[in-house]
């Protein structure tokens, strides 16, 4: 099948996380250090910054934001035009703080890099964490190579995260308590790294392919049965939205690099139309 991507907004710097919320589109321009919200037709309605630069964002039950600031690995909560700190994941997070995704119960499993990737250091394992509303931190799963984009199955029991530098993304059981175990690969991808995710009916899982330009969709096992392709810029991350979630936004940039990305400010947000509608969560 051939898409037809366009380009909803543009003029950023790096945009990561995107999520369907209430009509509009949320993303985190993390290089930039603001977060923003955009209507269905592009347009700016809301926009706040992060100390630290912003990264996964999500919501509490009772409807207030949440959003990691990586270099200060925090987790904070948006109260009107305040940010407070939730909880602090320095102790936790050798590198920068990342993605995350919030289930239902209000419980934030956020990831980290592991290491200090622009500087070019050696790939080393990680942890993820579970932050509950009341900021209390644990280790939920270990020995994982960048943890990065993270979904939840609809069913709540099921947790699927994209291992970037191990080609593969890894799945979880998800117990009463939050806690994972059962770990196993979903799907491994060879010559891709999987970035940011987004879950489907079908359960499959989109994810941003950034070094072959491409937004792909993995069935469990490992096939990949679609493909996207991006022009003029590698893709980051994605989120299925809409009113029928049969939107695939994806968040594009011209490079990773900070000292690069804030000069050219090519960041945007692209859309296209696919035919199996989002699931789960965010």
């Amino acid at each position: 099948m051939t898409y037809q991507v366009k380009t909803l907004a543009d003029g950023f710097v790096y945009p990561e996380g995107p999520r369907w919320r209430d009509g509009n589109v949320w993303f985190a321009d993390q290089h930039d250090g603001v977060v923003y919200c955009l209507d269905i037709d592009g347009k700016t309605v809301d926009q706040f910054k992060v100390a630290g630069n912003p990264s996964g964002i999500g919501w509490l039950p009772g409807g207030d934001m949440l959003v990691v600031s990586m270099e200060n690995h925090q987790l904070l909560k948006r109260q009107g035009d305040d940010l407070h700190v939730v909880a602090d994941l320095s102790e936790f997070h050798p590198g920068d703080s990342n993605d995350m995704v919030v289930d239902a119960q209000g419980r934030a499993y956020i990831g980290n890099i592991g290491f200090d990737f622009n500087a070019g250091d050696d790939i080393c394992a990680t942890t993820v964490v579970m932050v509950l509303p009341n900021g209390q931190v644990s280790v939920v799963a270990s020995d994982m190579i960048c943890p990065n984009g993270t979904v939840i199955t609809d069913d709540g029991k099921t947790l699927i995260i994209a291992e970037s530098l191990a080609n593969k993304l890894t799945a979880f059981d998800i117990a009463d308590d939050g806690t994972l175990s059962g770990r196993r690969i979903y799907a491994a991808v060879e010559g891709h790294v999987p970035d940011g995710i987004a879950l489907d009916v079908e359960g499959c899982v989109w994810a941003a392919s950034p070094y072959t330009q491409s937004v792909i969709r993995i069935a469990e096992g490992g096939e990949i049965v679609d493909v996207v392709n991006i022009e003029n810029g590698s893709p980051y991350a994605c989120a299925l939205g809409g009113d029928d979630r049969r939107t695939l936004y994806v968040c594009v940039a011209p490079d990773h690099a900070p000292e690069v990305t804030l000069k050219k400010r090519g960041g945007r947000i692209d859309c296209t139309q696919v035919t199996v509608a989002g699931a789960g969560l965010p």
